[in-house]
């Protein structure tokens, strides 16, 4: 994939380009692979290190609803492990789900590295950009994710009777968390999709602004969802985020679509007869 195939004969390669066979392609792309499983399993040893503290911090809405219930007893609102191996199966899975945080750099390198041969410039220039663009968003969506998680558990442990216990099962928990925060995470990514929906021509930026009240109402939902009804102000702080990364979005399809219709203009004067 980093260059055409060599029994490809459809496929003209760029001058002082080399062509790479089948197999060429299979070990190449074999070998980052490795270079990515090493990675990860490198991180995953660190991960394992701080899986201690990575829990304790997603621990804290379950601290914050046992003070708002009262309850002095830890026994009576916590976290339990129900199973012999469950705390160590916990730890790994806490571990390679930081691993896959931290060697990011590297595994999106690698495919990055191995795809970028066969790009023109103009697509390495713009799958950069969405790169750096896309990569600070999903962390700074997991971040917000991660100050709503607490109001998210308070609201649902209001709905338990007077007198029952709240204990919850902490794989489940965790991965209750997990895909809150990776839920959100996408969700501040997804105007980098629109903005590659425009450049591949899919979709323009004026049909992309026409959608606006949908969009603004699939954000209030989403926000009404992810936070609790009694607590306003996290709600339209996540949907108002939301909304101007959407606007952003469009602006940016807009200024791209203007940029586009000069270059056709320039073509069409430069082609007519004078």
């Amino acid at each position: 994939m980093a260059t055409p195939p060599i029994d490809d004969p459809t496929v003209e390669v760029p001058p002082g380009e080399k062509r790479m066979s089948l197999g060429e392609h299979l070990r190449e792309a074999r070998r980052r692979i490795m270079i990515c499983a090493a990675a990860i399993l490198v991180a995953a040893v660190i991960g394992f290190i701080f899986s201690g503290l990575v829990l304790d911090v997603l621990s804290r809405p379950i601290e914050l609803v046992r003070e708002n219930r009262g309850d002095t007893d830890p026994g009576s609102t916590g976290l339990m492990i129900q199973t012999v191996t469950g705390a160590f199966d916990l730890r790994m899975k806490v571990a390679f789900s930081i691993a896959i945080f931290l060697a990011a750099p590297v595994w999106l390198w690698q495919i990055w590295a191995y795809i970028m041969p066969a790009m023109t410039k103009k697509e390495k220039r713009y799958t950069l950009g969405f790169t750096l663009a896309a990569v600070p968003l999903f962390f700074l969506g997991c971040y917000v994710g991660f100050t709503i998680a607490p109001h998210v558990v308070e609201i649902m442990a209001s709905f338990l009777p007077e007198g029952v216990n709240a204990l919850y099962d902490y794989a489940y928990y965790y991965d209750f968390m997990f895909k809150l925060l990776l839920a959100v995470g996408v969700a501040f990514v997804i105007p980098v999709f629109l903005v590659a929906l425009n450049l591949t021509g899919i979709m323009s930026g004026r049909d992309i602004l026409k959608g606006w009240r949908v969009a603004i109402l699939i954000a209030t939902i989403f926000a009404a969802v992810t936070t609790p009804g009694a607590d306003v102000t996290s709600m339209l702080l996540l949907a108002g985020i939301l909304i101007v990364l959407y606007f952003l979005a469009a602006l940016v399809c807009l200024l791209f679509d203007r940029r586009k219709r000069k270059r056709m203009d320039a073509f069409m004067a430069a082609e007519s007869p004078a």
